[in-house]
């Protein structure tokens, strides 16, 4: 809580230490993730000496003090060809054979099924073995990237705190006038306008005479005395000013809002369609969109996407970057054993203060952003979530403008569309259509890509408009 007489430089010399705190914190967290880097891209395959191991405990259990064929000797030697060989034979076929064995060995060996069993067996407990130091190793890395993310976190928001501006005595005292005149009293206030210009304001105030005023009355009354109306009260404050003394945040909208449509219908003969969608203003200032297809469709396929949209929106609502947060989504996926169910994840950011949208994909195909009639294809290939550990989201930018679409769609949109060149006739219709409501334009959309016939994929249409305040 603030007090009034406080000199106002105290909150820059706060601002200023606490910024070098977290940078000191970030600093931390990015050693300690270094600290294990140097390990991460270590063979985690068999190796020549889980191979010898193998060879010597069969020697061990069958060959007893023979020594015709030396073949244990013979792989020692560092420039023994067939040691690698055999490790190549058993990964490719999941077993050693007679045929893979050296020729002396077939011709002198008089328990050569016994032993090639033995081998396969020890071959084969190592495989176990590696498979469970390499699910350790994938969760390690796992926390070393969430250590390496968190470090970047912080040092965005000490960046932002050394950024801010403290621009209280320039409204402080309409805030103070206004608010009294409306039966409130404002102990304490804190308005703050960081690089981008938003600005952000921390009320201490208090209801006069028994009244009681709603946060989103007050947050009116705010942005009128700043001289500006498009002020609100997020989720997270305070919903009522009472008689009882407390604080109370607002913030400052966009110049930009976004509305959405969406259509969707599954493929013929499921009841669930297996892609899912996300439209989210829950983060200050920024519009967050979604799409995930599973793979096949059906109940299954619908619940792995639906995991993958709610946990990239949780991890959003943290604090992560949408880069980071993709790149967190596909660990989780390998760590939890989705590898034969992945789900793409198309990501659309938009920031309502410049009107700049970030695209990220994951093995997701086209987004189309429209503009005065003529569309663009944002296009990025790569793999699915979940099946390839390190997989960098693809990172696509845009600045939109008044009256832009964007339009996502799943690969089942585009693979009904008419002609060989599927995108090409799908931003062909886009650019020729009378421009309505974004749920009108998601609906034409889709029956434009269902006139062929039957549905043999589930499709979904997300298009969203974005317009300037007034």
């Amino acid at each position: 809580m603030w007090k009034r007489t406080r000199p106002r430089r105290d909150m820059a010399d706060v601002n200023v230490y606490t910024a070098g705190r977290l940078n000191e914190m970030a600093r931390s967290l990015g050693l300690l993730a270094r600290s294990c880097t140097d390990h991460m891209n270590e063979e985690k395959g068999l190796t020549r000496d889980d191979a010898l191991a193998a060879m010597q405990m069969s020697a061990a259990m069958v060959c007893g003090d023979c020594s015709r064929c030396n073949l244990y000797s013979d792989s020692e030697k560092e420039d023994s060809y067939y040691l690698y060989y055999l490790l190549r034979a058993f990964e490719q076929k999941g077993r050693v054979e007679a045929g893979d064995m050296p020729r002396l060995f077939q011709e002198t060996c008089r328990r050569r099924e016994e032993y090639i069993q033995q081998l396969n067996r020890h071959l084969g407990r190592a495989t176990m073995n590696l498979e469970w130091k390499n699910r350790f190793l994938e969760s390690r890395d796992t926390v070393m990237i969430q250590f390496r993310e968190l470090a970047v976190i912080l040092e965005e928001f000490a960046h932002q705190m050394e950024q801010a501006t403290d621009i209280t005595a320039q409204k402080e005292e309409a805030v103070r006038r206004l608010f009294k005149a409306h039966h409130m009293a404002v102990d304490n206030l804190l308005l703050l306008e960081y690089e981008n210009r938003r600005r952000e304001a921390y009320l201490t105030v208090h209801a006069l005479g028994g009244r009681c005023v709603t946060a989103k009355d007050a947050a009116a009354l705010f942005g009128q005395a700043v001289g500006s109306r498009n002020w609100y009260a997020p989720p997270d404050t305070r919903t009522l000013i009472t008689r009882q003394t407390g604080t109370i945040r607002f913030m400052e909208q966009g110049d930009y809002r976004m509305l959405y449509g969406v259509a969707r219908i599954s493929k013929a003969g499921e009841a669930v369609s297996g892609d899912n969608y996300t439209f989210s203003s829950a983060l200050p200032g920024q519009v967050v969109m979604s799409l995930s297809d599973g793979m096949g469709s059906g109940e299954q396929a619908s619940q792995e996407s639906s995991r993958v949209v709610e946990l990239t929106g949780q991890l959003l609502e943290t604090g992560f970057s949408a880069r980071a947060a993709l790149k967190m989504v596909n660990t989780i996926l390998m760590l939890t054993g989705l590898e034969q169910h992945p789900a793409t994840l198309d990501l659309c950011c938009v920031d309502l203060y410049t009107g700049v949208l970030e695209a990220m994909k994951l093995g997701a195909v086209a987004t189309f952003v429209l503009h005065e009639g003529t569309a663009e294809v944002l296009e990025a290939g790569g793999v699915p979530a979940g099946v390839i550990s390190q997989a960098e989201p693809a990172l696509l930018s845009k600045k939109l403008w008044d009256g832009d679409r964007v339009v996502m769609v799943t690969d089942g949109v585009l693979d009904a569309c008419p002609g060989t060149e599927k995108e090409l006739s799908f931003k062909e219709y886009l650019e020729g259509m009378e421009l309505k409501s974004p749920q009108d334009m998601a609906e034409r959309l889709l029956r434009f890509a269902c006139q062929s016939g039957a549905v043999r994929d589930d499709m979904t249409v997300l298009a969203a408009g974005i317009w300037k305040r007034e």
